[in-house]
């Protein structure tokens, strides 16, 4: 009965059409949305794999400020919080869910435009960005390692020769203000296509927490600014260049945990989530062949990332208070520095329409270089160690090259139906070393592909089928406390087969998408942890490991249904299983923990959406989101799990050609949600295991308006 609410919202959006009197004249959208997170851009109704596209309007209308505000409309995404803005990320039921030790190592890629920043995704705020995308299932021939379970890409606005100066402001509850201002148009040199855009945006928030040892209100809050600059180059008709500078800094401040689970923290070292990322792009393109393009794709990025908290959770003269124990004082500082930088060359058939005996390809040689360096800070003082308190200190550097070379083949056995082949080859070197002489330099060669096939059974109806491979380099586990049996890990292999439906329907007012998926995990890398000394809530050990095997299958839905030219309603629905097979640790040297047939963790069995949308001719508009979430485990390290949850989003406005003034609500019931759990002892002076979560966001209300020079 748990899907019947779920199941009954989502598919609201696919009611008969014989109700709509109005016809509604629109493209089909599967030819109007264009995915560009593939081997080459793709109208969405030839994509062999299930994806979802938010476009600038939905993002408008249902995000604030940041790709977290809209991941509720995305099937089968989750995510794990543990930091202000989301940085990790589960599709399917596979991701990481942090990284407090070891090497980087994501299971979901994500990109900004083209540059790689997976695991480190805090920076994707919403501001001038034209479309979301996430590709669910492993990408293992367009993007390898970093791509196990698929990718997630946030596309923003080109530079185009057109003039164009806009302006917004908001301001909310919670001392929330943001201001952001663009402007772009023709460089007035060289070719009539040379344009340029530039981007700039800050956002401020206290963060929805009040600290009652500082007495404070934004020990939890945002100070984010995005800056974003483009140029496109046109050299005669042949070549094109395209450059992007990008600068994010984001100073948030961390102070989410509360011994009670409340909005009220006690801490006496607010903790902070700082991300300070650069990052340049260039693109260039070569189309003076016959036959064939020539694409190189240049990145480079890099982010100061300073992560501290208070493992406590309180102060002296609360614990003095509550438990009399005191000094009882312990904080962790990470901080850390990252770099990637990445060389594709790539070669593409030129495109012809699809026609029986047709063959496209494309292939090419791809390069990435990581480096990062971490320190590690632990202060610890309680009445073990009184009076003298102790810190550690531990100090690492880390550096892999992936080095791949990729292919893939499309046949047109028809007019209609179009078979792919893809395959890449990928070896990545990695070194790590630190203070505490731990030293692994492993190397692994994997190799992923694709068998895809796409039968057009009309220009607004597809149905595909593919058979996919994706892969996740091996690593290693470090800390004094981790056996020497455990010190390494291999890598996972993963094959994914689906298969999908795509269709508009009823004079294009209703757009459907179905996708069936069964997932096969082999030597399935699972993360486990334990605290080696119950007194001390810092003596945490991360532990990866790789478990026998593993399944995720199930659904992903969504529709768009234009009643007539003023409604719409749109949803999704997601449904997953997901379970361990023979999967047995040692968590001691007398218990063994076993999760055969367990569901892992942060894969909730349903998701759904739910939205309308109103619009007249006049200008006025109004649009309702409702989001679900499933209970789901925390953590294969105990078997807590998250209550369910619903959410509602609302806007409502007046747009006009040139300026709009709307009225937005986030959480309108003020539900009460985990976005990440914890279960362990923290508590003197027993230290009784217990659940602690960090709470989602309360109620919020707030005003945005718009205005457009040009």
């Amino acid at each position: 009965m748990r899907y019947v609410f779920a199941l009954t919202a989502a598919m609201c959006a696919s009611i008969s059409a014989a109700h709509a009197e109005e016809s509604f004249e629109n493209k089909s959208k599967l030819q109007e949305v264009v995915v560009t997170g593939t081997l080459e851009k793709v109208v969405l109704a030839e994509v062999p794999t299930s994806v979802t596209v938010l476009d600038e309007a939905t993002l408008k209308n249902a995000g604030v400020q940041h790709v977290e505000d809209v991941l509720g409309l995305v099937p089968n995404l989750n995510w794990a919080s543990g930091t202000s803005r989301p940085r990790f990320y589960q599709l399917r039921g596979i991701g990481e869910r942090d990284q407090y030790q070891g090497a980087p190592n994501p299971s979901v890629g994500f990109l900004v435009d083209d540059i790689d920043y997976s695991g480190m995704g805090m920076l994707a705020t919403l501001f001038d960005v034209e479309q979301f995308e996430v590709l669910r299932g492993p990408q293992g021939t367009s993007h390898g390692a970093n791509a196990l379970a698929g990718l997630i890409k946030v596309k923003t606005r080109d530079a185009r020769p057109e003039w164009e100066i806009d302006g917004e402001a908001t301001g909310a509850q919670y001392g929330t203000s943001s201001v952001g201002a663009v402007i772009g148009g023709p460089l007035g040199i060289g070719s009539s296509e040379n344009a340029f855009r530039v981007v700039a945006q800050r956002y401020r928030s206290d963060g929805f927490r009040y600290n009652d040892f500082t007495r404070r209100d934004d020990t939890n809050g945002f100070d984010e600014l995005t800056t974003r600059a483009k140029l496109h180059l046109a050299f005669g008709a042949d070549w094109h260049v395209d450059v992007l500078g990008l600068y994010v800094d984001q100073d948030n401040g961390y102070d989410a945990f509360s011994i009670d689970n409340s909005l009220t923290t006690h801490s006496d070292h607010p903790g902070r989530d700082a991300q300070r990322s650069k990052a340049l792009e260039a693109k260039i393109d070569y189309a003076g062949f016959d036959s064939f393009t020539i694409e190189s794709i240049s990145t480079y990025a890099a982010a100061d990332v300073f992560y501290t908290f208070d493992d406590d959770w309180g102060n002296n003269a609360f614990w003095a208070s509550v438990a009399d124990y005191s000094p009882y004082d312990y904080y962790s500082n990470f901080t850390r520095r990252r770099s990637t930088r990445t060389q594709e060359l790539r070669f593409a058939s030129k495109s012809e329409a699809h026609n029986a005996g047709r063959i496209a390809w494309t292939g090419g040689v791809y390069i990435l270089n990581l480096r990062e360096s971490n320190s590690d800070l632990e202060f610890a003082h309680d009445v073990f160690s009184f009076p003298d308190p102790t810190t550690t200190d531990l100090l690492s550097d880390y550096s892999a090259t992936n080095k791949a070379v990729y292919g893939q083949v499309e046949y047109d056995l028809s007019n209609a139906t179009s078979v792919a082949i893809g395959l890449r080859a990928e070896r990545r070197n990695a070194s790590y070393h630190d203070t505490n002489d731990t030293a692994f330099s492993p190397t692994d060669d994997m190799w992923g592909g694709n068998l895809s096939l796409v039968h057009r059974l009309t220009p607004d109806h597809t149905m595909h089928a593919t058979l996919s491979r994706g892969y996740k380099a091996g690593g290693f586990n470090i800390g004094p406390e981790i056996p020497p049996d455990r010190r390494k890990f291999d890598p996972e292999y993963l094959w994914n087969l689906e298969v999908g439906d795509r269709a508009s329907w009823f004079d294009r007012r209703l757009t459907s998408d179905v996708t069936l998926f069964y997932m096969a995990r082999r030597n399935m890398q699972v993360s486990s942890s334990f605290q080696s000394d119950p007194t001390n809530p810092s003596t945490f050990t991360f532990v990866t490991s790789n478990a026998a095997r593993g399944e995720n299958y199930g659904l992903e839905s969504s529709a768009e249904y234009h009643l007539d030219s003023h409604w719409a309603l749109t949803g999704s629905l997601a449904l997953l299983k997901t379970r361990y097979l023979d999967y047995r640790y040692q968590v001691s040297e007398t218990e063994v923990r076993s999760l055969n047939g367990r569901a892992q963790a942060h894969a909730p069995e349903y998701q759904f959406s739910f939205g309308i949308d109103w619009r007249n001719a006049a200008g006025w508009m109004a649009r309702v989101d409702v989001t679900g979430v499933d209970s789901f485990y925390f953590d294969e390290s105990n078997d807590q799990r998250s209550q369910s949850y619903r959410l509602v989003n609302a806007r409502a406005g007046y747009e006009a050609d040139k300026w709009s003034l709307t009225v937005w609500g986030r959480n309108l019931f003020d539900e009460v949600y985990a976005q990440r759990g914890f279960y362990f002892g923290v508590e003197p002076p027993d230290f009784p295991n217990k659940l602690y979560i960090q709470r989602g966001d309360p109620r919020q209300i707030g005003v945005s308006v718009q205005v457009k020079v040009l």
